[in-house]
C-alpha cells in the first residue's frame, strides 16, 4: 500500500487528512458548544451557520494542505492546479463525468421519464386537449418546481454547498496529500472514501437522539449511508485522479445528491430493470475510456498536476 514518499511521510498524510475529516464535522457544531452562540431561531439560520462552518472548514484544509505538501511554487495559478481547480477542458469535466454518471442512474431515469409523461397526459387532460394549454402548465410546473429549489435551503445544502466543501476537503486536499505521502493511486482511490466517511458519522447521532430510534435502527440507517458514501466517495476519488480536475467529481456529486439511490427495478414496469442493467453496463464499459487522462488534458506527458498518470512529479 505504500510506496516512496512525494516528499512527506505517509503517517503525517494519514493524520493530516483525519484531522481535516474531524474537524470538517466537529466544526458544525462549534457555535453552541464552543462560541456558546444561542440556539438558532428557525431551521434556515441553523443550516446558514452550518454553510459558514463548512466554508471556514474548507478554506483552513486548503491552507493546511498547501503548508503541508512539498509546493514549489506559491502562485494562484500553480495552487489552484494542484488542487484540481481548472478552467481548461472545463466542459469535457462536466459533460463526460455526468454522462457517464447518469448511466447508472438509467432505471430511475425511465421511471422518472414514465411520470413525467404521465404528469403531462394529466396536464394535457386539465386542459381540454389544447396542445398550447399542456404545454404552458408543463412549463408553469417547471418554473414553480425551480423557484422552489432555489429557495430551499435543504436544497442549497445538498445541491451546493455539501458538494462543493466535501469535494475540496476529501478530494482537491486529501488526494494530493494521500499521493504525496507515498501511497498508490488505487489504494488512495479506496483509502480516501473512509475519511469521507468519517465525515457523516456524526448522522448516527442525529438518528439516534433526534428521531428516538433504536441503536439497531439507527445503526442499520447509518450503516446504509456509510456504505453509500464509501461507494461514491471511491467513484468520486476515481474521478478526480483520472481527469485531474474538481469539477468532474463535483458535478458527479451533485448528480448523485439529486438523483438519490439508483432504482433497481420497478414492479409495474420490468422496463426499469432493463434500463438499470443496460446502464450498469454501459458505464462499466465506458469507465475508462471516458475518464481518460488525455481528454482532460492538453498534455499527459508535460502538466503542472501531481497525478501518478504523468511521468514527472512536479511538487518537487
Amino acid at each position: 500500500m505504500e510506496a516512496d514518499g512525494g516528499g512527506i511521510s505517509n503517517s503525517v498524510a494519514v493524520a493530516a487528512c483525519t484531522a481535516m475529516a474531524l474537524f470538517y464535522v466537529a466544526i458544525l457544531y462549534s457555535p453552541t458548544l464552543i462560541l456558546r452562540l444561542p440556539p438558532p431561531t428557525s431551521f434556515k439560520s441553523f443550516m446558514i451557520r452550518r454553510f459558514v462552518c463548512a466554508a471556514v472548514s474548507s478554506v483552513l484544509s486548503l491552507v493546511v494542505s498547501a503548508l503541508i505538501l512539498p509546493i514549489r511554487s506559491w502562485e494562484a495559478s500553480y495552487l489552484s492546479g494542484v488542487y484540481g481547480i481548472r478552467l481548461d477542458h472545463m466542459w469535457q469535466a462536466v459533460v463526460y463525468p455526468v454522462t457517464l454518471t447518469s448511466l447508472m442512474y438509467a432505471g430511475s431515469l425511465v421511471l422518472k421519464s414514465i411520470a413525467l409523461l404521465a404528469s403531462w397526459k394529466e396536464q394535457c387532460n386539465d386542459g381540454e386537449g389544447q396542445p398550447s394549454n399542456c404545454t404552458e402548465n408543463v412549463l408553469q410546473r417547471f418554473i414553480g418546481k425551480v423557484f422552489s429549489i432555489a429557495s430551499n435551503v435543504s436544497a442549497w445544502r445538498n445541491y451546493f454547498v455539501a458538494p462543493i466543501t466535501e469535494e475540496l476537503v476529501f478530494r482537491a486536499c486529501m488526494i494530493p496529500l494521500l499521493l504525496c505521502g507515498g501511497f498508490k493511486t488505487y489504494s488512495v482511490i479506496f483509502f480516501c472514501p473512509i475519511f469521507f466517511s468519517l465525515a457523516h458519522l456524526n448522522h448516527f447521532f442525529e438518528v439516534f437522539t433526534q428521531q428516538n430510534r433504536s441503536l439497531l435502527k439507527a445503526s442499520m440507517v447509518v450503516g446504509l449511508q456509510l456504505a453509500y458514501t464509501v461507494i461514491f466517495g471511491s467513484y468520486a476519488s476515481f474521478l478526480f485522479v483520472r481527469t485531474g480536475h474538481l469539477i468532474a467529481p463535483l458535478v458527479a456529486h451533485i448528480f448523485c445528491n439529486f438523483m438519490g439511490l439508483p432504482v433497481l427495478y420497478s414492479p409495474r414496469n420490468g422496463i426499469v430493470s432493463f434500463a438499470f442493467v443496460a446502464g450498469m453496463v454501459g458505464f462499466l464499459w465506458l469507465l475508462f475510456p471516458a475518464t481518460y487522462p488525455g481528454l482532460y488534458n492538453d498534455s499527459i506527458e508535460n502538466c503542472q498536476c501531481w497525478q501518478r498518470y504523468y511521468r514527472t512529479f512536479r511538487f518537487r
